[in-house]
């Protein structure tokens, strides 16, 4: 079996989150979201979580450079070194080059991308009930599709530097989370990514 060196990918409200903990539990590996990342070390009032506290509530996004290095942290710790599963990050080209230049220095690569596709529609329609589920009143249909531009803007470009790579498996996002789970389960099993 090739380890598992895996990046899950797709537009908010694609459920990469829950699908990217199913998958790392049976595989036995870390899931490492850069979001969870940030707020730990917010919450721990790390001198980290200070800078990056101080850029979000001035509405910036973390930059590259900031961003890589707590991935690459991340990643040097001892549950990273049989597997694991990236979410959020690399969120653009810059991080991807960070990404494969930390991962070569380690004669690593990524093993596999998993690229939930979820319709435009549906994913504003996920977010919108989340929203009003959790009383998120900040989450307007406005504000989400915004959101949703800057991924089709930004992220959607790396899948290209992936897709030439040959590593990418666009799984159909809309369904239970059983039956999408499955679908990854399958692509990952095709990829010799998980024992059978």
């Amino acid at each position: 079996m090739t380890t598992p060196r895996l990046l899950i990918v797709g537009p908010q409200g694609s459920g990469k989150g829950t699908q990217g903990v199913r998958i790392a539990e049976s595989l036995g590996i870390p899931v490492i979201s850069t979001g969870d990342v940030f707020r730990a070390n917010v919450k721990e009032g790390t001198d980290l979580g200070k800078q990056v506290q101080a850029i979000i509530e001035a509405g910036n996004l973390v930059p590259d450079e900031l961003t890589s290095a707590i991935v690459r942290d991340r990643l040097a710790q001892d549950d990273a070194a049989g597997g694991f599963l990236l979410d959020g990050y690399p969120r653009n080209l810059g991080q991807v080059a960070d990404l494969d230049a930390f991962l070569s220095g380690r004669g690593e690569e990524l093993t596999g991308v998993i690229q939930l596709d979820v319709p435009r529609d549906e994913s504003i329609s996920r977010l919108t009930l989340r929203a009003a589920e959790q009383g998120r009143t900040d989450d307007t249909e406005d504000v989400i599709a915004h959101r949703l531009s800057i991924y089709e803007r930004e992220t959607a470009p790396i899948l290209d530097v992936y897709r030439d790579r040959g590593i990418v498996d666009t799984i159909d996002g809309v369904g239970t989370l059983d039956e999408i789970t499955e679908r990854i389960r399958a692509a990952l099993a095709a990829r010799d990514l998980v024992g059978a």
